[in-house]
């Protein structure tokens, strides 16, 4: 039964119950003395006289006495009364005057009819009911699932959502700057439209893909778009809905989902962000670890279950493959990952593309120019900066999207939104443009940086300032160099403080800079050998927070090396650009005071400025930009 038709039932019940208490309220209203001398069986009278529904007890005596009165009708203390006038009325006797009332009626020479007491059991009944009803209707609507969910009855019913194949618009037209993963989706679709092309020669689909990749890299995307492309069934699921309040809860919901899917095969299954139901088990106790092993160990065992001829595909997502259970990832479950990562030069400008031929663009606008001062941006970053180009564009009141529309939404998206309203003191404008620019001046002088895009003093975001570097290329790895340049680079702003202000007037403006170095010096020491003293091995633990390295799984002599080692890394940037800035403290200066007059500067600006000065170096200049 659909939901429509649940909610029309429901309704009608609704409605036939303020029907039965409307009619219950108001017995007793209305023609009831004809009523009355109809169910006695006395003869009515056909005249037109109009009289009050009811009458004082005193009243009828006195119609009695004027001899006005043709019979009357009995039953229990009701007396209807017809006139000889053709009229009908009715009076409630007061409590023992029924005797009364047939003396002076045979005195009278009335005819009296008693009818019997009327059996109220049924209508009680009904009357005590309408309440109960009234408070069955919602009850009932809960418990049959109207809210969606399975209702409180079926709360272990699975909460994915399937998406009908007429009604998924997706198809890999849609999705672009994956090239690798649609070819490896591709299969999955072929097999969907025509499993016995497989099954002929003895092999068999991959019950399940796993979809890895950074947030924003169109993951679930991919998962619609197949399901689009092979016109079938899609349900989506996030990992998270499977465990809410019930212990139990977790497994039933697993269940449910593959139950429903093997009803509707061929069909895919997505379980978006995988990794908060598939996350390693500890084997430790209790009720929270307790319930998450049980729901995995429900999800491996229905993976297991169900015959790949079926047609059901399970395909997952998650941007932690590190903390998903090993089970999970063995062959026969999800034995095939497909990587999907930030889109290179060729797929930002088909990503670009495809965002873009919805807008109205200036004849000057290219996507290959935008995507070129992109690295390392996301589909999903792609499509934000098309869409911030568009309102600010709107915003300006021009007639078309223009350049200059879509670098303001670059600098939005990398930088943040501005914070004019903000108000800063002299001091501090002074105190942030001289850290912004020990920042870029450092970044000028060390070769292997990322060349600057842009410095500013305005507050944007969460910054009070901000120095902008965009690589030349896409990059897949890092050298040593490089990561000792960004660690120089990020001493850069407190070692500028330092120089002008003295160490007793830094700020802690320096904070995400310290952070930021810490984290790549302690990844260099545990995780990539880069450190002289402790050599090529790693001290990092797959379970490990991200923090670095697992303290546990070492000694304490080991745990203060590494310490001791990280610290002299950054320790060393600190003083390389310390020595840069000393070395060009005119540059220092004049840059300074730049970003005071105009308070944002593009690598070119900032180039100029520097080399007027006497500072800088040639592996830095703008001309290597892409921006």
């Amino acid at each position: 039964m659909t939901a429509k038709w649940k909610v029309a039932i429901l309704a009608g019940i609704a409605v036939l119950c303020s029907v039965a208490t409307y009619v219950a309220l108001t017995w007793g209203e209305g023609d009831e003395a004809r009523a009355l001398f109809e169910e006695a069986g006395v003869g009515l009278s056909g005249g037109t006289e109009t009289l009050p529904e009811e009458i004082a007890y005193s009243d009828f005596l006195r119609l009695l006495e004027e001899g006005a009165v043709a019979g009357l009708v009995l039953k229990e203390d009701q007396l209807a009364i017809r006139t000889h006038a053709g009229g009908y009325t009715q009076t409630l006797l007061p409590d023992g005057f029924a005797p009364e009332v047939a003396s002076r009626a045979g005195q009278a020479g009335v005819e009296l009819a008693f009818l019997p007491p009327a059996d109220g059991r049924l209508m009680d009944l009904m009357i005590s009911l309408v309440p109960a009803l009234i408070l069955l209707v919602p009850i009932l609507y809960l418990v049959g699932g109207g809210f969606g969910r399975g209702g409180l009855l079926g709360i272990g019913r699975s909460p994915a959502q399937l998406i009908d194949p007429k009604r998924n618009g997706f198809s890999f037209a849609d999705v672009a700057g994956v090239e690798d993963a649609k070819e490896e989706l591709g299969e999955v679709i072929a097999f969907l439209k025509d499993p016995t092309r497989f099954q002929s020669l003895g092999g068999r689909m991959p019950k399940g893909l796993l979809l890895l990749g950074p947030p924003g890299t169109g993951k679930t995307l991919l998962a619609r778009a197949v399901a689009g492309e092979a016109k079938v069934p899609f349900f989506s699921i996030s990992g998270s809905e499977f465990v809410e309040m019930f212990v139990g809860l977790g497994a039933r919901r697993v269940r449910s989902l593959f139950r429903a899917a093997r009803k509707q095969a061929p069909c895919i299954i997505f379980i978006d962000e995988i990794d908060a139901v598939g996350r390693r088990r500890n084997g430790g106790g209790g009720g929270g670890h307790d319930e998450h092993d049980q729901t995995l160990n429900q999800l491996l065992v229905e993976i297991d279950g169900f015959d790949p001829s079926e047609g059901v595909v399970l395909i997952g997502a998650t941007n932690r493959p590190d903390v998903l259970d090993p089970a999970l990832l063995r062959p026969g479950r999800f034995d095939r990952q497909v990587n999907v990562g930030n889109p290179d030069l060729k797929g930002r400008i088909e990503i670009l593309s495809v965002h873009m031929r919805k807008l109205k663009l200036d004849e000057a606008v290219q996507p290959i120019d935008i995507a070129r001062g992109t690295p390392g941006f996301s589909g999903a970053d792609l499509a934000n900066l098309v869409n911030e180009a568009a309102l600010i564009a709107a915003r300006r009141g021009a007639d078309c999207v223009d350049m200059t529309a879509f670098e303001a939404a670059k600098d939005k998206v990398l930088m943040g939104a501005e914070r004019r309203s903000l108000t800063m003191s002299d001091e501090e404008r002074r105190l942030t443009a001289y850290h912004e620019a020990g920042h870029a001046l450092v970044a000028l002088n060390e070769p292997d940086s990322d060349p600057l895009h842009k410095a500013t003093i305005m507050p944007r975001g969460r910054s009070l300032g901000m120095v902008v570097r965009l690589p030349e290329r896409d990059r897949v790895s890092a050298t040593r160099a490089k990561l000792e340049a960004d660690l120089a680079v990020a001493m850069g702003g407190r070692a500028a403080e330092e120089l002008i202000f003295g160490a007793g007037r830094v700020t802690t403006g320096a904070a995400a800079d310290i952070e930021m170095a810490t984290h790549i010096a302690r990844n260099m020491v545990c995780k990539w050998g880069m450190s002289d003293r402790l050599g090529l091995v790693a001290y990092a633990d797959e379970g490990a927070p991200s923090t670095g390295y697992d303290k546990a799984a070492m000694t304490d002599s080991t745990a203060a090396l590494i310490n001791g080692e990280v610290r002299a890394i950054v320790d060393r940037a600190h003083t390389r650009a310390r020595t840069v800035l000393t070395e060009q403290a005119p540059a220092l200066d004049a840059l300074a005071q730049a970003l005071l007059d105009r308070e944002t500067l593009d690598a070119e600006e900032i180039w100029t400025i520097v080399a007027a000065a006497g500072g800088g170096g040639e592996a830095s200049r703008p001309s290597a930009l892409h921006s």
